[in-house]
């Protein structure tokens, strides 16, 4: 099948000092404005993939401000550019753009900020897109009866903002992993154990309902090992940016290390489905094209796994598949909401506090995150970025505090809790 003519990967060095004028190069460079239409709604997709700061994890207030800077600079209507985040049971996205520094952003250029499971309408999906559903590869049988994606996004531009990282489920998550928690309504779990597939149908989806399909990724830190949350973050200097999906995620695997199509299955099922190019033979590279050359020879997710990212493969691929896989689906599911919030917010974060992450914290980029709030940038970045160091939050009080509330709202807000609220209603009346 013949690949997208658009295969083209903008990348670019970056530093503080030049950041926000990188990051309209690399944007122009990929051709956002052939992508992105001025007169649709744009929406940016920010990744929060743990509410607590971590770098490498979620979308930098600089990848966020850099890329509305440069939109507005090229005309774009500031009133038809929103910010955009979905939920997860195990993440509070509210406490997350807070943590994260981007609704500072959103804000301070007066946008507006959707959050979409705050009274959006969803449709079933098959209304969305009509026959496209019967190639889907794997979610009419995870959902036979349909599933809901979100109404405003049919017409909408969709410019997605991942961080260059690695992930326990799919080896690396950058553009099409993007797609997922606002795709998908509820239980978004039980695609886990065809996560490849899944990806590849979501961006059959994205190509059919948006009228623009965008990313720029933040590789200023990147992430490795047990991504996307329990990682050892690097700092690496760099941008992506590409209006295809799959050849921006095909270069960031290539730079930590990987093979795209060997190494990564969602990148070669939807290369060979001729979704956009997975091969990075064929990818043409604009920018500073030397920057790709590079290996950072990251270890990867499965070397070093946590105890929670190893219970998650047993579970949904290996000896614990039968005994507990079916409660995921069954009014027990939040077990693993509570383990998960439990493992990762009140056990491993607060003892990841290692010489690694001290440099980290400290480089321009640590330091430019803790003093955000009182920095000016010029028209090309940020020419003094403050002498504190970013922290982790290590207040074993504070983080349980905020993990209790967290457990709590993930309770309240699972689906399966919704349903027994309805159940009760329903039986009361």
């Amino acid at each position: 099948m013949e690949h997208m003519s658009t295969s083209r990967v903008a990348i670019v060095r970056t530093s503080p000092r030049t950041v926000l004028a990188d990051y309209h190069r690399v944007m122009d460079l990929a051709g956002y404005r052939q992508v992105i239409d001025p007169k649709a709604d744009t929406a940016l997709k920010i990744n929060i993939s743990w509410h607590f700061f971590y770098p490498g994890a979620s979308t930098t207030p600089w990848q966020l401000e850099g890329v509305i800077r440069a939109m507005k600079r090229d005309g774009y209507d500031p009133n038809l550019i929103h910010g955009c985040h979905n939920r997860t049971v195990v993440i509070d996205a509210h406490f997350g753009e807070r943590e994260n520094k981007q609704v500072n952003v959103v804000e301070a250029h007066g946008l507006r900020n959707v959050h979409l499971y705050e009274g959006e309408e969803w449709i079933n999906v098959r209304d969305a897109v009509g026959d496209l559903a019967r190639d889907f590869l794997c979610l009419n049988e995870v959902y036979p009866k349909g599933f809901s994606i979100p109404r405003r996004f049919i017409g909408e531009n969709i410019i997605h903002l991942p961080t260059v990282k690695t992930h326990v489920f799919t080896t690396t998550t950058g553009a099409m992993k993007n797609a997922f928690g606002g795709l998908l309504n509820e239980h978004r779990h039980w695609t886990h154990p065809v996560i490849h597939e899944t990806l590849v149908d979501l961006l059959m989806i994205q190509k059919k309902i948006h009228k623009g399909l965008f990313a720029v990724m933040d590789g200023t830190f990147a992430g490795d090992g047990p991504g996307p949350r329990c990682m050892v973050p690097h700092v690496k200097n760099v941008l992506l940016a590409s209006a295809d999906q799959v050849a921006i995620d095909a270069m960031a695997a290539k730079l930590m290390g990987f093979d795209p199509l060997k190494d990564c299955k969602y990148i070669r099922l939807a290369h060979e489905r001729g979704l956009g190019c997975g091969d990075v033979r064929d990818i043409e590279l604009v920018g500073d094209v030397d920057a790709a050359a590079e290996n950072w020879h990251f270890d990867g997710p499965f070397k070093k796994m946590t105890f929670a990212s190893r219970m998650q493969h047993k579970i949904y691929w290996g000896k614990l598949k039968p005994a507990l896989e079916w409660s995921l689906k069954t009014w027990l599911a939040p077990w693993a909401y509570i383990a998960s919030v439990l493992y990762h917010d009140m056990y491993w974060y607060p003892r990841h506090y290692r010489p690694r992450m001290r440099e980290i914290l400290t480089s321009e980029w640590g330091r430019l995150f803790q003093n955000w709030e009182q920095l000016t940038p010029d028209e090309t970045g940020w020419p003094d970025v403050g002498t504190q160091p970013a922290r982790l939050d290590r207040s074993t009080l504070q983080l349980i505090g905020k993990a209790t509330r967290i457990l709590g709202t993930c309770i309240l807000e699972a689906p399966e809790t919704a349903r027994l609220r309805r159940r009760r209603h329903v039986a009361s009346t």
